[in-house]
């Protein structure tokens, strides 16, 4: 028997500071309602019972939990989306949702690549239906994007700084022998070339310094996590 699953969409407003819900709800209002590009949210599936499941920080332990649908007290309800029927056994369902507890503890949780709605994905990977649309977690996609270009960026020029540095020395030592060859015993070194004119001297300037480049991690404030419900308490 086929079963609906359906993806609950909250907006993320569990800072300490009002301030900082409502300018989320600002962000989310432009970006999504107006534009459509996309904001910042949590998500949770809802199939089976009268549950929704997601993923949050927790320190110890999984980070696979259940709440009431929309009920979730530390978000903003925004709307539910049904995003096809399962095949899945209850039997199955609680065979998946086991296994992702185990591959999903609450300290591996990361606000980039690996947070609520990269769970959802995975969940409705394994239940063949459809993953979430694209604008619930573009923001943490083009962040974590951003991210690897910036490392990648950085790598490059710690790589280029290493090799001006090693060119820097081997030229050094070249030119620097070349003058002591070049040195010949003169009656007065410090008035003549050997031709009556000034000595032939060589100063050359060098790189004093090269400023070191590198890209400092981002920390970001991650979800806490609700006490996890049983997956044996999941009901048809």
């Amino acid at each position: 028997m086929m079963r609906e699953v359906v993806l609950h969409v909250y907006d993320v407003t569990n800072s300490d500071s009002e301030k900082t819900n409502n300018t989320i709800l600002q962000i989310n209002r432009i970006f999504k309602d107006r534009i459509g590009l996309g904001g910042i949210f949590h998500s949770a599936i809802q199939v089976y019972g009268d549950e929704e499941w997601s993923f949050g920080f927790c320190e110890n332990g999984p980070g696979v939990f259940s709440c009431p649908p929309g009920k979730n007290p530390m978000y903003t309800y925004r709307e539910s989306l049904v995003l096809g029927e399962t095949n899945c056994s209850l039997f199955k369902v609680k065979q998946i949702l086991r296994e992702l507890s185990r591959d999903w503890p609450g300290d591996s949780y990361d606000l980039l690549s690996k947070n609520c709605n990269h769970f959802c994905d995975v969940f409705c990977e394994k239940l063949d239906v459809s993953k979430l649309p694209a604008w619930v977690n573009r923001f943490a996609n083009a962040g974590d994007t951003a991210m690897v270009v910036a490392g990648n960026t950085a790598f490059r020029l710690k790589k280029a700084k290493e090799e001006i540095i090693c060119a820097s020395k081997v030229a050094y030592k070249f030119l620097s022998s070349k003058v002591s060859n070049s040195q010949t015993s003169l009656e007065n070194p410090s008035n003549s070339d050997g031709n009556g004119g000034p000595p032939a001297t060589f100063q050359p300037r060098w790189l004093k310094s090269i400023s070191s480049l590198g890209v400092r991690p981002s920390t970001s404030s991650s979800d806490a996590c609700d006490e996890a419900h049983s997956v044996e308490n999941l009901k048809p």
